[in-house]
This record gives structure tokens, C-alpha cells and sequence, in this order.
């Protein structure tokens, strides 16, 4: 997936209201972005990191710029927008290049089901059942190489685990993939210490027959890309 606008840099000022940032250019300016992530952002939003900005000029947006990434001292970068995986995603799914979810022969976005829900994604074949897929964006690593699921208490979460369950009880397929928003990390994990029902809630989805996909971005200024799988470390349970 390609930014639509080529990206500039700044450094962060602050963010606050959860979906606001100040950001200083490298001209100078100090604007203010649309923060598309409702996460508590942990280690990405500290005062002084270099970011990646988008710019607009969408008479219907109040906001000209939308942060898009975090680059780190080591040269890493951060995707932090949360809605960029469902649209990479799309098209990686459409071109089969997802391990695991490449054999069917209709994709539909943003299904109903479950309770007031959407499913991500509902994949179709005939002769098979139907593949439900909810994703999550994964940003937080409190370890070197390890990236870590939720960033903080996650309610809508841990219901969205269980609504999988219940596909898997009515005789569907259902998939938890989340995708690593990260180019250092190479494994993760679930952080138990930070929401020990979503973990909890992760193991008996598990062991009710949902699965699990974790796989990696290539991320740019220029774009975001599929990578490859990413080790799913299973957290100890609680």
C-alpha cells in the first residue's frame, strides 16, 4: 500500500486528546495532525521522536496532516496508524499472499456478525466453510525483537475473541491475525501484564480451534507492505 501524498518528517511536540499530535517540520512550522490510533501508543509517542507525517489538502478534513510513522534512532520504522492494515491487508489478500488464508474464492469486508460486530474480513469457497478474519495492528515492543498485543486494556478485543469462538462452534473457520506494524521485531507475544482477560480470552479461543496469524510489514516514507510470518511466542497463562 502506497501513501497517497509523498510523506514529510518532524519531530514530535506532543500528542494529547488521543488522536491529536503537535509536530515541528523541518521548515519550521509546528502543525498539528490527525492521530489515527486510539492506543495508549506506549513508547512511540515520546516528545522529540522523528515521525512521518501525510499531507492533505481535503477541503472536507479540518486537519492537513495525518501521522503515519514513528522512525526510530536504529533506523526502524513504526506504522501507527490503525487503519492501515485492513487496507494493506486487502490487497494482499486479494493477490493470495497470505500463508494460510490463499484458498478461497470470494473476499467480503466489514461483514456482520456476532454481537453489533464487523468482521474484518469473510472468506468464502465452495464446498468449505467460511473463514472469518479479524485483525489487529500490533505496535508496542518492550523487548528487543519481541512485539506485544494489546498496548493497553482492550474490551472490544477480547469480545471480538470471543465472537471467533462462536464462529468456530457454528462450524465456520476463524482467524486471529494480527499484523506487526514493526520492522525490528521477528517474534511476539501477548502482554498478559497489561490485560490478563484479553490473554485469557486468547487461550480459550485457541484451544476452542481459533487460530492464530502473525506476520510483518515492510514499512517505508513511501509505503507499507506484507512481509513475512512473524513467530507467535503464547503468552503463560494467567
Amino acid at each position: 500500500m502506497r501513501f497517497q501524498t509523498p510523506l514529510v518528517p518532524g519531530r514530535l511536540i506532543k500528542r494529547y486528546k488521543r488522536f491529536l499530535a503537535d509536530v515541528a517540520l523541518s521548515d519550521g512550522r509546528e502543525i498539528t495532525a490527525h492521530c489515527a490510533n486510539p492506543g495508549s501508543m506506549m513508547g512511540l509517542a515520546e516528545p522529540g521522536m522523528r515521525v512521518w507525517l501525510e499531507p492533505n489538502d481535503d477541503p472536507k478534513k479540518k486537519l492537513k496532516f495525518g501521522w503515519r510513522l514513528v522512525e526510530h534512532d536504529t533506523g526502524h520504522f513504526t506504522g501507527v496508524d490503525t487503519s492501515v492494515p485492513n487496507r494493506m491487508l486487502r490487497t494482499a489478500l486479494e493477490h493470495k499472499q497470505v500463508p494460510g488464508l490463499d484458498d478461497f474464492d470470494t473476499l467480503r469486508a466489514e461483514v456482520p456478525y456476532g454481537e453489533k460486530s464487523r468482521i474484518d474480513f469473510l472468506l468464502s469457497a465452495a464446498g468449505r466453510p467460511d473463514t472469518y478474519v479479524e485483525v489487529k495492528s500490533v505496535t508496542l515492543s518492550r523487548q528487543a525483537g519481541l512485539a506485544e498485543f494489546p498496548d493497553s486494556v482492550t474490551a472490544r478485543g477480547t469480545k471480538h475473541l470471543a465472537e471467533l469462538t462462536e464462529m468456530v462452534r457454528l462450524g465456520h473457520r476463524a482467524v486471529m491475525l494480527y499484523l506487526v506494524q514493526r520492522t525490528d521485531c521477528s517474534d511476539m507475544s501477548l502482554a498478559a501484564d497489561i490485560d490478563p482477560t484479553y490473554a485469557r480470552a486468547w487461550h480459550t479461543a485457541t484451544q476452542a480451534g481459533v487460530e492464530t496469524i502473525a506476520m510483518g510489514c515492510q514499512i517505508t516514507p513511501e509505503e507499507v507492505t506484507l512481509g513475512k510470518p512473524v513467530q507467535m511466542i503464547a503468552p503463560d497463562k494467567a
